[in-house]
């Protein structure tokens, strides 16, 4: 590798840890990458937290404001994995600072906040990635390619399923997630924000949509310290879920295709059941998160009792080769965020976007704004209005 470009991480829960173990491993996967990421800074605004990140991974410093490090010149990236009502504002002044920037989804908490930011990247010249990581799974890529090369002829329908436990137990802290304010739109920003950007990944732009929504656990303990992912909570004052549990929603592309789009954190059973079945006139794909490696295929000229391959996708399929030498390997979710660093870094580097961008997660918030607004009032909406 070549030169090194100092990295920073704003917010150091689950997803700011992912965020550094993607960086440090980034050298190790792609070594002909011509930047070298170097831990400079780290914050995070629960007392200690920065402190132990800084001692665990190596940064060079820890801060509580994030502030800190817009205005530190040693970094030049920066990763924000802080809570949602947070990413606009530190979005945008970072950009502003002239720092390149990975920002988790749903970047904010409307389509307006997506703007802002996207907007400054824009403006400044800087870098933008977005967290969409499932599009980086190999068998994702290699769906893309399938149905681009018409191997399943004209897409007619897609079923895309966000299907998670994480919010199902009764004793979940009310955390910021459940809060209108501070979480956004629940379920639509934290699942259906991947669901809407696999839709357009795979199938192009969604024309118009219409959708229902319901929170199912009206009221959660409110924590009493601090949290990180999802913690339990008893004995705290109870307070209501504003956001939503759950979203159904039916989908009308530009390509004239239709969709089913689903979405839950209540799902009892069900621990990160993601994935799609899409089906054409010759043919279908399918995958499952769980078993990242394998895409369901079934194409030929029968049409009628057509049967179903699995394909162990391997080298040669999306970045499948800088991890495993043969199909069948199995890759893990953390894999999926060193192909997005990458993507990152590659981007800074080449000065040419690379992986899902800031306009794409504009795109993702437009039609998570379409379906509240569709839930509200029973309408079928276009997300362009």
């Amino acid at each position: 590798m070549g030169s090194t470009l100092g990295v920073a991480v704003v917010g150091f829960g689950w997803m700011g840890r992912v965020h550094t173990q993607a960086y440090a491993r980034v050298p190790h996967h792609f070594p002909d990458l011509s930047v070298r990421p170097e831990l400079i800074a780290v914050a995070d605004e629960v007392p200690g937290r920065a402190e132990e990140a800084a001692a665990q991974y190596g940064f060079a410093t820890a801060a509580r404001d994030w502030r800190e490090i817009a205005a530190d010149p040693r970094v030049q990236a920066v990763s924000v994995a802080a809570p949602n009502f947070l990413h606009r504002e530190i979005g945008v002044a970072m950009a502003e600072a002239g720092k390149h920037l990975w920002i988790e989804k749903p970047v904010g908490l409307t389509a307006d906040d997506a703007r802002a930011v996207a907007g400054a990247v824009a403006k400044t010249g800087v870098q933008g990635t977005v967290g969409f990581n499932y599009r980086n799974a190999p068998a994702v890529a290699a769906a893309r390619e399938l149905i681009a090369a018409g191997e399943i002829g004209t897409v007619t329908h897609v079923r895309i399923r966000l299907f998670s436990d994480y919010a199902a137990h009764p004793e979940g802290a009310l955390t910021w997630r459940y809060e209108r304010e501070r979480g956004g739109s629940g379920v639509l920003g934290d699942l259906a924000s991947h669901g809407v950007d696999l839709a357009r990944f795979l199938l192009g732009e969604i024309a118009s949509l219409t959708a229902d929504t319901a929170v199912f656990l009206p009221e959660r303990a409110r924590p009493t310290g601090a949290t990180a992912g999802h913690t339990r909570s008893t004995g705290g004052e109870l307070g209501p879920v504003e956001n939503e549990d759950y979203v159904s929603c039916l989908l009308r592309f530009a390509s004239g295709a239709r969709g089913v789009l689903e979405a839950c954190r209540v799902s009892v059973g069900e621990q990160n059941n993601y994935g799609f079945e899409i089906h054409g006139t010759k043919g279908a794909v399918s995958w499952d998160f769980r078993r990242m490696g394998e895409l369901g295929v079934s194409r030929g000229t029968s049409f009628q009792d057509q049967p179903v391959s699995t394909l162990y996708v391997g080298p040669g399929h999306g970045e499948y080769a800088a991890f495993q030498p043969g199909s069948a390997n199995s890759m893990g979710y953390d894999d999926l965020k060193v192909i997005e660093a990458h993507n990152f870094l590659r981007s800074i580097a080449e000065g040419t976007p690379y992986g899902a961008t800031l306009e794409d997660a504009v795109h993702s918030a437009t039609a998570l704004d379409a379906m509240a607004r569709s839930a509200e009032h029973g309408t079928w909406v276009s997300p362009g209005n």
